[in-house]
């Protein structure tokens, strides 16, 4: 990569780790450092006079690896107090846009060795796919493209609970709805699976409101909850039955999504290994007794003190996580486990991670928790607990219900037996956007309007500079004119670029760095902000000049390889993302 392979020349010279940034202003170049002002302070000497130094050292360094300096960079100059900016050569910004159109899905792409498992979205069966799940399973989808791209070998999982308090509150609630219904298990299975998950979601809120204000019902879910544990013929086919049409459910909704995971945990299978791994603990004096419970003292730590083993002698959600970390590991000997949770779970995954720590250093470095913020509508914040809950399907559909009044109200391009497939790729995409852009651990206010905006920072703005490019792209083919490169004669002669074919070219090439960079800072919205500059720069383009009528025959053919290459790029970034592209909106 170009960065990289500068920024060790310019250590050399400089003799000094050297951070290179792009500045803001590109009336200062494509790359400059401040490592001369840096060095002049350790050293006490005039910055701009050490910068001088290290640009005549790096114009005299020899070729590294078949990377010579000259062949991509016009100038270097000292600037100001002493910055150092490099300007890349119109050559370079041409020969980018050749690889770009070759390389096609494949640009930007690294070659590394790293085995990832990513673990999100963790839906639990009996309850409704709420708006957070669709957030994570969003972030997760996303975080696994860019790793993949990275050259990294990923294992997307899930994790779930089958097993708990909740099940025990939906079981309770199923039995008592069914009762007042005067339907059974056998009428119920023959209704819609929609019918049948929304039943499961009234059943699961109306047990939890028994829990918390009638003392006979929580005597009777906690003792169901026993039964569930011990896998009673009395509650079996009441809950496989539960549990299936839940997991049917949520497919549906991968496969909207687009995710499709390499693995499934469940608690009921994790939460064994978790109980010996906490009495084996026990043992060794990480965890202690407290009032019938065994807990871990995280107040040791500079943490807070949580159960891992109930007074029931159950294990809690705690305990079951020692069980999944040395599970997950066994399938798939990872370099690095993911996992990502809503905000709420920052101080449970603090105290967890310290816990495994002690038991297992190994797997606890190699786990990371990465956290999101809420997701907010108008109607304010939302909770299954209580049955307000906003599920993923209802924001989708609501958002797919605007696209087609916009659709149909704008005499859309998309011909109308197509119009509900593209309808559903633009709401998946607004939504997948309007959670993406958001740097990760922010709360999100969903706003409709922004979202679906063709002219603002959205999902479907992206799509439809995407779909331009395409639609100019087509014409050309009609009319036989070729995508063409240009040569270092045209470049210098021919062809003078205008200031926002320049401002394209000088975006375009960073892409392989952000796409780097967004892996390494777990930080899908890099690549919204890389994909929303592009856009914004080629329509900028495109309301100043013709493409297909350009001036020249040369300035024509660049201009639809320009176009091209903006168009792949834009297809790459929104597939980092988890979006589908439209070649007509």
């Amino acid at each position: 990569m170009l960065k990289e392979e500068l920024q060790k020349l310019i250590e050399k010279a400089a003799g000094s780790p050297a951070a290179l940034e792009h500045p803001e202003n590109l009336e200062h170049g494509d790359y400059s450092t401040n490592v001369a002002l840096i060095l002049a302070q350790k050293l006490g000497k005039n910055p701009r006079e050490v910068a001088e130094s290290i640009v005549s050292d790096f114009a005299c360094l020899p070729a590294r690896q078949g990377f010579r300096a000259s062949d991509f960079f016009d100038k270097v100059e000292v600037a100001g107090p002493g910055f150092i900016n490099f300007f890349l050569k119109k050559e370079f910004f041409v020969r980018e846009l050749s690889h770009i159109t070759k390389q096609k899905d494949q640009y930007g792409s690294g070659k590394g060795k790293e085995k990832v498992v990513v673990e999100f979205t963790d839906p639990n069966p009996f309850k409704e796919f709420h708006v957070g799940h669709l957030y994570s399973n969003t972030v997760g989808e996303s975080l696994s493209r860019l790793f993949e791209a990275r050259g990294a070998m990923v294992r997307r999982v899930n994790y779930q609970g089958d097993v708990g308090l909740h099940v025990a509150k939906a079981l309770w609630g199923m039995q008592h709805n069914m009762t007042a219904q005067g339907i059974n298990l056998a009428q119920l299975s023959k209704k819609s699976l929609r019918h049948r998950v929304h039943f499961l979601g009234e059943a699961y809120a109306q047990g939890s409101r028994a829990f918390e204000t009638a003392h006979k019902a929580k005597q009777e879910i906690t003792q169901l909850n026993a039964k569930i544990f011990a896998n009673e013929k009395s509650v079996r086919e009441l809950y496989e039955k539960g549990k299936k049409w839940s997991l049917e459910a949520f497919e549906e909704i991968y496969k909207r999504l687009g995710t499709k995971f390499d693995g499934y945990y469940f608690e009921s299978k994790v939460g064994p290994i978790g109980v010996k791994t906490v009495q084996q603990g026990l043992k060794q004096g990480i965890f202690e007794k407290s009032q019938g419970a065994i807990t871990f003292p995280g107040e040791k730590y500079g943490l807070h003190r949580r159960v891992f083993i109930n007074s029931q002698g159950l294990p809690t959600y705690e305990a079951k996580d020692l069980g999944l970390a040395p599970t997950k590991y066994k399938d798939f000997p990872y370099d690095l486990s993911i996992i990502i949770t809503g905000n709420e779970q920052q101080d449970y995954f603090k105290v967890v991670l310290s816990a495994l720590k002690v038991i297992n250093s190994k797997l606890a470095e190699k786990t990371k928790h990465l956290s999101h913020g809420m997701v907010r509508l108008p109607a304010g914040k939302m909770s299954s607990r209580t049955g307000n809950v906003v599920t993923g399907e209802q924001l989708l559909e609501e958002v797919k219900s605007r696209v087609r009044k916009v659709m149909n109200s704008s005499g859309s391009a998309v011909p109308r037996k197509e119009q509900e497939t593209a309808s559903e790729v633009i709401a998946v995409g607004a939504v997948k956007y309007a959670l993406l852009r958001v740097s990760l651990g922010r709360d999100i206010i969903f706003d409709f309007e922004k979202s679906l905006s063709l002219q603002g920072d959205s999902g479907p703005y992206l799509q439809y500079t995407y779909a331009r490019c395409k639609s100019i792209l087509r014409k050309s083919k009609n009319q036989n004119l070729p995508l063409r490169g240009i040569s270092r004669r045209e470049t210098n002669s021919k062809l003078q670029f205008s200031k926002e074919e320049l401002a394209i070219l000088r975006t375009a090439y960073k892409f392989s760095e952000v796409v780097k960079e967004a892996a390494e800072k777990f930080s899908p919205n890099l690549i919204c902000n890389f994909a929303f500059d592009l856009a914004q720069r080629y329509n900028m383009f495109y309301n100043t000049h013709r493409v297909l009528q350009a001036e020249t025959k040369e300035a024509k053919g660049f201009r639809l390889l320009l176009t091209a290459a903006v168009a792949q790029l834009l297809k790459n970034s929104l597939s980092l993302l988890g979006i589908k592209t439209l070649e007509r909106m």
